[in-house]
């Protein structure tokens, strides 16, 4: 604001400081008014004039806040009067307490939502909504948005678990070639391992690894990476279990890939003359139950209250209807004492396992009476793998459960285990494990749901002796957040959990530890287009 005062002194204007508009010209007569009366009336105008622009521009939003300009004027200029300038501590309380009535009442039938955040904006300005309708629109967007994020996670959880169960095309088409091949192939069917090398099978001198699997391919890498990894390759023998469909490709593929110094044998369940209904009477009933292939094989959806359910929990119950579970491949290991009767200590693994450390300090570890040597995983800070106890498995408000279990006990982990076969066969282990399969039959699947482990927990109780966890790093089927440099220092890395490093959902960044192992030179490799990702 300037003032100008006319060289006669008989008149002062008024002007904006940007000189384009005269705000207020006064005439001045010398004769009706002293100078110090001029001076005080224009000390009063520098006053007063600035107040003036502020009610202006109150009156100018007076249609859009809905107020009087006296009111607006009051509750605006009030607080700055009295130095308080900034109230926008009022303005949040004002705002919590629409949004607590809000979520309270029930959202408007007929709100029309906004597809967008920029819709919103442009349909606030147009239609000018009041702050509860705005909170309505705003609580109803929300809503929305996570009932679409929640069916879409439930979506990934399903297809992510058919992706798992499935067969990939290429490991297919693996076991159909070289079933062919062992119809039209001499080579493909010579015996494992040659004749003058059967003592060595019950020798109990040499390192005995016992693998039961339906997958060629992940079985050659189990092989493959032991021997490589091994200081004493001509001290290891492999014992392969695999099943009837799957026992003609197997064969061939070690037939025709010998991984020499080490020894391979190849049977299939139906060679194995103790594996009778009489011997395995709840393992037939698991396979032939229909309560029980529905489960694993019905619709894992139907019946599901999935509003009340976490995308966790869901993922757990996904994981537990693998139908591996009913597999008897899954369940042989609680018969590997009657299965190798003269051989008295074995390693077994599973065959989403590598081996990258020598194993033979495994046979030298004193279990000191105990059948099962393995790897405790109620000890680590992760929640998917290593902080597990008997009340991640159980049901404890089953009375059964409740009377025989302890639900901060330990649990322990599958994969690599050392078992000392001489000390098993002195135990019960075999009828524990039968009564409580039975059992959990008779509660219709009550007392726990996820596959052979639960069980075995059971009945390796007070038989298990711990072993250091560098044996074993397990989780990389689970958690893609697995630390790099603890898989590297890990004597066996195990791909338990759905993300296998032959599916196309396993982990980027975990896979070369695998694939490392694959030969990606066999004619049957290449021919069946499992290409080195």
């Amino acid at each position: 604001m300037q003032l100008h005062f006319s060289p006669s002194m008989r008149s002062i204007t008024i002007s904006s400081s940007n000189g384009f508009i005269d705000l207020m010209k006064i005439k001045v007569a010398a004769r009706h008014i002293s100078y110090r009366t001029l001076f005080h009336t224009i000390l009063v105008l520098a006053f007063l004039l600035p107040f003036v622009f502020i009610l202006t521009a109150l009156v100018t939003l007076e249609g859009v806040n809905k107020c009087s300009s006296f009111d607006c004027l009051g509750r605006r200029l009030g607080p700055r009067l009295l130095g308080r300038v900034d109230d926008s501590g009022k303005l949040v309380k004002d705002f919590y307490k629409i949004l607590s009535q809000v979520h309270t009442e029930e959202i408007p039938d007929g709100l029309k939502l906004p597809d967008s955040y920029n819709q919103l904006v442009s349909e606030m300005k147009y239609n000018q909504y009041d702050a509860k309708t705005f909170a309505f629109m705003l609580r109803a967007m929300m809503e929305k948005f996570e009932r679409e994020i929640r069916e879409s996670k439930f979506a990934e959880l399903m297809n992510k678990h058919f992706a798992a169960s499935s067969i990939p095309k290429g490991i297919h088409c693996l076991s159909l070639r070289l079933t062919d091949e062992y119809s039209s192939n001499a080579h493909a069917r010579k015996q494992l391992p040659s004749p003058e090398l059967l003592p060595l099978l019950s020798n109990n001198s040499y390192h005995h690894f016992i693998l039961s699997t339906d997958n060629i391919l992940a079985a050659s890498v189990v092989v493959a990476s032991a021997v490589q990894s091994s200081l004493k390759p001509e001290k290891i023998v492999f014992h392969i279990i695999t099943d009837k469909k799957t026992y003609a490709g197997m064969h061939s593929w070690f037939a025709l890939n010998p991984v020499s110094p080490a020894i391979i044998e190849v049977k299939g369940v139906h060679q194995f003359d103790w594996l009778t209904r009489e011997n395995v009477p709840v393992l037939e009933a698991v396979e032939n139950h229909n309560g029980i292939r529905n489960y694993y094989h019905g619709n894992h959806v139907a019946g599901a209250n999935l509003s009340d359910t976490t995308p966790r929990t869901f993922a757990s119950k996904l994981q537990a209807r693998s139908p591996k579970y009913i597999s008897i491949l899954n369940h042989l290991r609680i018969y590997l004492p009657e299965l190798f009767p003269n051989l008295d200590k074995v390693v077994f693994l599973d065959d989403d396992i590598v081996i990258q450390r020598d194993l033979s300090p495994l046979w030298e570890i004193n279990l000191g009476g105990k059948v099962n040597g393995a790897v405790e995983t109620c000890k680590g800070e992760d929640e998917w793998v290593m902080s597990k106890h008997f009340r991640n498995y159980f049901n404890f408000s089953h009375p059964l459960v409740a009377k025989n279990l302890d639900p901060n006990e330990c649990a322990w982990a599958y994969g690599m285990n050392i078992f000392d076969l001489s000390a098993w066969r002195k135990t019960s282990i075999r009828e524990t494990y039968h009564f409580w399969l039975k059992e959990n039959l008779k509660s219709n699947l009550t007392m726990w749901k996820l596959g052979t482990l639960p069980p075995a927990l059971i009945a390796f109780k007070g038989h298990v002796h711990p072993i250091d966890p560098s044996w074993h790093l397990l989780g990389l089927g689970y958690q893609n957040k697995t630390n790099i440099d603890d898989v590297k220092k890990a004597a066996v890395i195990h791909y338990n959990g759905q993300s296998k490093p032959w599916l196309q959902i396993g982990f980027e960044h975990l896979r070369p530890f695998w694939t490392k192992y694959v030969d990606y030179s066999n004619d049957f490799i290449r021919n069946c287009h499992i290409l080195e990702s």
